[in-house]
């Protein structure tokens, strides 16, 4: 007997596995800072659970330039940034620590109180007398051997950076045909995926807070390259076609140095392009209308925003003088939704945490929760994400600094410190500890994750965890 297939069927019958490898293929990849979606989650399903330096580590690559920006992940090949130093500096000793003020902050008998207004701040310009390389490099994710490494920049920093960080903060993006590599005032760079420069873009140099550089990485969408830039003195978020590097729109921004970095946001209704800063804002991303604007106050600019398609949740570090508020923000918002003196929700505002103390990481939504994770001391915090209900409050002793951003995995909630120390707690109503795995090296980026292994990336080592 025989079989008659119609031609739509046979094109169905074709077509299907190709499309059902595209979509596994795009689930796989991890193609910028805190994955596909910018969230920290995966649909990886056998990643291993316990690693330390002599277990479950498929490959060491060990890296010849610093940098705390995250690795990101295209099919076999891992690509990460970071700065060689050529020529640096002596390093100044350190001047004897200021005994702790008198009680009260009061001057003490004989002792006169500061006179006149206060100093103006020194800029320090002796990096100028500095050589760095920035420098972008490949690795096969299957072997950790290098497949081509390309030169950004060499020559003196065009501005400075905190001591304690990098010239190398921000993480790369790619879209599979080609990698961009955003360096801050030092450039953005766009490479195929075999290393070849295909642009190049100069966006400006332009003074930070206290001469501590940058570290908004950038998002793809569409086709289209944004970065915010938020300095001292020409603030601005920018779209680029990611072909050609031509700009597409600009947007002035009112604000001072931020660190976090934007994300799209695909609701229910619209999509946005969310920004934080003093004020979170929403920009059209087709055109770069500002759509809304929250004020958030806090201390510093560091975590990113998280979202579903119901709701985006939105805040600042705090510091110790000021806490950071968290706010979850309902779709389709126009104008000034910040709530009222003294409210905690409005017609955009489903819901105000005033206490929430953000850490340097972002927050992670996972299964119907808010996890926060403070940048010292261990502190755990869970909220229900709808009502902003606190669930538990916890704390993990003997946690390092946080700066990376916490994922989901498994039913965990999973961070590592800034020791190489990664701790994963249950997920749920309870607070619970469930294990931790400890790498060498200093660890402030965060994972990346690919359907069976992970890539974190210390400070002088890339590894690749995998059972």
């Amino acid at each position: 007997m025989k079989q008659k297939f119609s031609f739509r069927s046979d094109v169905i019958i074709l077509i299907l596995p190709l499309l059902l490898m595209t979509a596994c293929s795009k689930q796989q990849n991890w193609p910028q800072f805190r994955g596909p979606e910018s969230n920290m989650l995966t649909t990886a399903q056998n990643l291993p659970e316990e690693w330390g330096n002599n277990k479950n580590v498929a490959w060491i690559y060990k890296m010849d330039g610093l940098g705390f920006s995250s690795p990101i992940v295209w099919g076999d090949k891992v690509f990460i940034a970071s700065t060689f130093p050529i020529k640096m500096n002596a390093v100044p000793e350190r001047r004897p620590m200021p005994g702790p003020p008198p009680e009260g902050g009061q001057p003490q008998p004989g002792q006169m109180p500061p006179q006149g207004p206060p100093q103006q701040e020194v800029i320090d310009t002796t990096y100028l007398q500095e050589i760095y390389r920035w420098q972008v490099t490949c690795v096969d994710l299957n072997t950790g051997e290098e497949l081509w490494k390309q030169t950004a920049y060499e020559g003196s920093p065009k501005t400075g950076k905190n001591p304690n960080s990098t010239y190398a903060c921000e993480t790369p993006v790619t879209d599979g045909k080609r990698v961009y590599a955003y360096f801050g005032m030092h450039g953005l760079f766009c490479y195929d995926i075999n290393g070849t420069l295909l642009w190049k873009k100069d966006l400006g140099v332009f003074y930070t807070q206290k001469g501590w550089g940058t570290g908004s990485s950038p998002v793809l969408y569409k086709d289209v390259l944004y970065i915010q830039n938020d300095n001292e003195k020409n603030s601005f978020i920018v779209a680029l076609d990611a072909v050609t590097g031509v700009e597409k729109w600009r947007a002035q921004r009112d604000e001072k140095t931020n660190y976090s970095s934007p994300i799209i946001w695909k609701n229910k209704i619209r999509t946005e392009l969310i920004t934080t800063g003093k004020k979170a804002r929403s920009y059209d991303p087709e055109t770069g209308r500002l759509l809304w604007e929250l004020t958030i106050a806090g201390e510093m600019t560091v975590p990113s925003p998280v979202c579903d398609q119901e709701l985006l949740y939105v805040g600042n570090s705090g510091g110790r003088e000021l806490q950071g508020s968290l706010f979850a923000v309902k779709p389709g918002a126009e104008g000034d939704i910040t709530p009222a003196e003294g409210q905690l929700s409005n017609n955009w505002i489903a819901w105000t945490y005033p206490e929430a103390s953000i850490g340097n990481g972002s927050p992670l939504l996972y299964n119907g929760k808010l996890y926060i994770i403070g940048s010292r001391g261990g502190e755990v915090q869970c909220l229900n994400a709808l009502t902003g209900e606190v669930i538990y409050k916890g704390r993990v002793p003997g946690f390092g600094g946080v700066w990376a951003s916490p994922w989901g995995y498994n039913g965990k909630i999973w961070v590592n410190d800034e020791n190489g120390m990664t701790l994963s707690m249950q997920g749920g109503d309870q607070f619970e500890y469930a294990s931790d795995n400890k790498l060498d090296g200093k660890f402030w980026a965060s994972v990346a994750i690919t359907k069976n292994a992970y890539i974190f990336k210390g400070d002088k080592n890339l590894y690749c965890v995998k059972e």
